[in-house]
């Protein structure tokens, strides 16, 4: 995962400046890899640069084909300091340490007479443990250490033979990460060989410290100018006192649209009746009996308690629960410090056993505490994910907002670059930039002028910021069609809507297939599916039924396919030509109205003056409906249709807000014209021709 030569650095020549030289090692950069410059990618390239000179900081929205991670990788080289870039997804970072920086690095050598190296560096969770792949894994089901193959199933089973797999992949990987073992295995296979920063013995402790990929990974990344990561990672960075990631004078954040949502869930904790049980059984081999048994007897109340517990926001714990929590806070704290004294020879490795008893234990604390701080800024609810009551519900609790998280650690001493292709939300990039804790009083105007406006100095300075959309190299207009249906009936929280249904009918047999159906709800995404499989003769595909990346290959090489499913299917997938000529999104997707975080913010930003369904609702539909809406025109020669099965685009008063958060497409609302044009498409459209589509990855953990 990264580039094993040094680099090498020869006297200065004497050339300008890096904002100076962008467009002549852009050329290179793009010539290396068979493309041609583009206005956008050149306009973006020296923004980055610009902003990296004066220490600011800049949004930017770069359209699909735009090129944007050679436009950001071309001047984060020049600059010559560390650079850490964080994306959302996994196709993204391997296609930057595979692809982009290998090729931008050769290209540029010539002109900066220099190799940055770069490396890609994940949580430590990520990474095999030789530890535990060695020496085996504290077992949650008796004493001492054991041999997960045989506990969980034995070495027949599936969960077994996964294990043996990762056992012998342990001895041939190079990387230890994950993301490189093919076919992969389970989570709960890799969970028996893997550990968290709490867990991890640390490499001095460790018998295979030298030899621990995690470790390697972190060294590499010291070592690097340039350092490929998550979001899950950054936010993990900017939240804990601990820097994770090494010191760097450039932060760019690729896929920016997702930052809010992945340093969300970060910092989000929850008490679950497992964990408390699990806890339970690790304290029991170390820590001593009273404080064991207080554990016990919290987990046991707890437990009760959960399994009546009804979903839903928690504005204050009521007295029964908060004794249920303070007594498993006040529990753990007593096997922290038991765990602390007692020494017990007898282990054989007491070292591991201890440290994954301290980890669940301080990670029961730390919640339970929160959980029992009632702080104003932070949202706790009770949630259950088993519909039928069988599984006891869990406890909650969430930042209200976290721009107020990112301000204060994410732009201080260095210059940060966020970029996606939807971040401009209405027409303006305000909304994501408050998101994102870039204050609108901090906004600088789009272009450099001779006459800066003057800016306050300080601690209480607000972040100085950029907003610059470079459009795309795409015909919206001439290549793409946005439908909306507004003949049919508004939509209501029944799943059922039988003339949308009919409407997309008539929609798919005009397009004869090639639809990707994103609907707002996976039961809405099964209905359709299993009315729509007995009235068309076309294949359709449901999320769920195989592999994610299965049914976009099925979906990319057959014409007649259509995929249906839900949210993850509105950003990232990534199907360019005649195989996708229509995208239908059956409702505009409101997040539910007893979504306890999202209506908890409306509800924050109403009681400080403001609209909290513009704010949060309508930001929130909007910027899935861009990237929904996105997944029509991937490449210079596809052409197709957007249809919203839900008049109130049309007819609401912020329909006009969700229309300028889309692409550019023509506009109508005739069926008619509409039908014609999907049928004309079809026609004209060449073979599809079987590729690997390009997304979407599954999220980095």
């Amino acid at each position: 995962m990264t580039n094993d030569s040094a680099p090498q650095l020869l006297p200065d020549s004497g050339a300008p400046a890096a904002t100076g030289r962008i467009p002549e090692l852009l050329h290179a950069a793009v010539t290396a890899v068979g493309g041609v410059e583009r206005p956008g990618q050149i306009k973006m390239a020296e923004a980055v640069a610009e902003a990296v000179e004066h220490a600011e900081h800049l949004l930017v929205q770069a359209g699909t084909g735009t090129g944007k991670s050679l436009a950001y990788l071309v001047p984060a080289l020049a600059h010559g300091d560390r650079v850490v870039v964080a994306t959302a997804t996994l196709a993204l970072q391997r296609q930057l340490v595979e692809r982009d920086l290998p090729r931008t690095v050769e290209a540029l050598h010539p002109i900066l007479r220099r190799r940055p190296l770069f490396a890609m560096l994940k949580g430590r969770s990520n990474y095999l443990c030789l530890h535990r792949a060695n020496e085996g894994t504290p077992s949650d089901e008796g004493e001492g250490l054991f041999d997960p193959a045989e506990a969980l199933g034995g070495p027949s089973s599936k969960l077994g033979q996964d294990i043996l797999r990762l056992r012998d992949w342990a001895d041939e990987t190079e990387t230890g990460d994950r993301d490189d073992m093919s076919p992969g295995v389970s989570d709960k296979a890799w969970a028996q060989l893997s550990v968290s920063s709490r867990e991890c013995l640390g490499a001095s402790r460790c018998a295979y410290g030298q030899e621990c990929f995690a470790e390697k990974a972190r060294e590499r990344a010291k070592l690097a100018d340039v350092v490929v990561t998550n979001h899950a990672l950054l936010a993990i960075d900017a939240i804990e006192g601990a820097p994770v990631l090494p010191e760097h004078e450039l932060l760019i954040i690729d896929e920016a649209h997702e930052l809010v949502n992945r340093v969300t869930g970060a910092a989000t904790a929850e008490l679950t009746v497992g964990a408390v049980n699990r806890a339970v059984k690790r304290a029991a081999r170390l820590a001593n009996e009273k404080a064991v048994d207080a554990l016990q007897a919290a987990a046991e109340s707890y437990h009760g308690l959960m399994e009546t517990a009804q979903p839903g926001k928690v504005e204050e714990l009521p007295e029964y629960l908060g004794y249920a929590v303070a007594a498993i806070r006040d529990a753990s704290r007593l096997v922290i410090t038991s765990l602390g004294e007692t020494r017990d020879k007898g282990l054989s490795d007491e070292d591991a056993v201890r440290k994954q008893a301290m980890a669940a234990a301080e990670t029961l604390h730390d919640t339970t505490e929160r959980l029992l701080s009632e702080s104003p800024y932070d949202v706790v609810w009770i949630e259950r994910n088993d519909r039928y009551g069988l599984v006891p519900a869990s406890l909650r609790v969430a930042p209200m907002s976290v721009s107020g998280l990112l301000r204060e650690n994410l732009y201080k001493e260095r210059s940060v670059v966020l970029t996606s292709a939807t971040l401009k939300l209405g027409g303006d990039f305000n909304g994501v930039a408050a998101s994102v804790g870039l204050p609108v009083e901090g906004r600088l105007p789009q272009e450099r002028t001779a006459q800066e406006p003057e800016r306050a100095q300080g601690e209480d300075a607000p972040p100085y910021w950029r907003g610059l959309d470079v459009g795309s190299p795409f015909s919206y207009p001439k290549q793409g069609i946005l439908y909306v249906a507004k003949h049919l009936p508004p939509p209501g929280r029944e799943p059922e809507r039988p003339q949308m249904l009919d409407e997309l009918a008539d929609l798919i047999g005009a397009a004869g297939g090639r639809t990707l159906g994103l609907f707002s709800s996976m039961r809405a995404a099964q209905t359709a599916a299993e009315q729509l499989r007995e009235r068309l003769d076309v294949p359709i595909l449901l999320q769920g039924e195989d592999t994610l990346g299965e049914l976009i290959r099925a979906f990319a090489s057959d014409p007649e396919t259509c995929l249906f499913g839900t949210l993850s299917l509105w950003q990232g997938v990534d199907v360019p030509g005649s195989a996708c000529q229509l995208v239908v999104m059956d409702r505009i997707p409101f997040p539910r109205p007893d979504d306890p975080l999202m209506s908890a913010r409306q509800k924050a930003v109403e009681e400080a003056g403001g609209n909290g369904f513009m704010a949060v609702a309508a930001t929130h539909a909007a910027l899935l409906m861009a990237q929904g809406a996105g997944r029509l025109v991937r490449a210079a020669d596809d052409r197709g249709v957007v249809a919203v099965l839900d008049p109130r685009l049309a007819t609401a008063r912020y329909g006009g807000f969700f229309r300028a958060s889309m692409p550019d497409f023509w506009y109508t609302t005739d069926r008619n014209q509409v039908r014609r044009s999907l049928a004309a498409i079809a026609d004209s459209a060449p073979p599809v021709v079987p590729v690997a589509p390009r997304g979407p990855a599954p999220a980095p953990r």
